[in-house]
């Protein structure tokens, strides 16, 4: 059950209202207040940039969709936010992602990946996540494969799917009944 009510559209303040424009006339399109846009809609100061980094995250960077999707899901298992993963999910498989890596991401088993970016993109989320930081041996092996500014990058996806997932988690945000629980165990 999510521990905030339900926002009417039509409730909206002029602050919240330029968020909420923002959201939807950017890159998402027409969102609605589903998942974390509804929380961040309410505090549109602290909304206004992290919807803007999301867009950048999200749409502006040179990683390619897999890689970032990859990345995106071992956030959303890592941290068992619900609606992060069943999102993703979708996302990945139109990314290219095999179904075979979707579900070993979902049940936080190591993937077996025909690529070395997206083992590269799983490999340093899981560093991230677990240690907090790169060894030399995943901070090289990111270098190779994305050049500083791609690692760059990368490392900002993951950090911004991390504010994300604590975000969904903090207030309880439900998936939307057109999604399936990826992590039924979990609260």
């Amino acid at each position: 059950m999510p521990r905030l009510s339900e926002l009417n559209t039509d409730a909206l303040n002029d602050a919240q209202r330029l968020v909420l424009k923002s959201i939807e006339s950017g890159p998402r399109g027409s969102m609605g207040l589903v998942g974390p846009f509804g929380i961040w809609v309410r505090s549109p100061t602290i909304g206004q940039m992290v919807q803007s980094l999301g867009a950048t995250v999200r749409f502006e960077t040179s990683l390619a969709e897999d890689v970032k999707e990859v990345a995106i899901c071992a956030v959303g298992t890592h941290y068992h936010a619900k609606f992060e993963f069943a999102a993703h999910q979708r996302l990945a498989r139109q990314a290219g992602v095999s179904e075979a890596v979707i579900e070993a991401l979902r049940l936080g088993t190591d993937p077996q990946f025909d690529s070395p970016a997206l083992s590269a993109s799983y490999r340093i989320a899981r560093r991230l996540l677990n240690d907090h930081r790169l060894d030399d041996e995943t901070y090289s092996v990111g270098i190779d494969v994305f050049g500083e500014n791609g690692l760059i990058e990368l490392v900002n996806v993951i950090g911004y799917y991390c504010l994300v997932s604590l975000t969904l988690n903090a207030f309880e945000v439900p998936i939307t009944a057109n999604m399936t629980d990826p992590f039924p165990d979990f609260r």
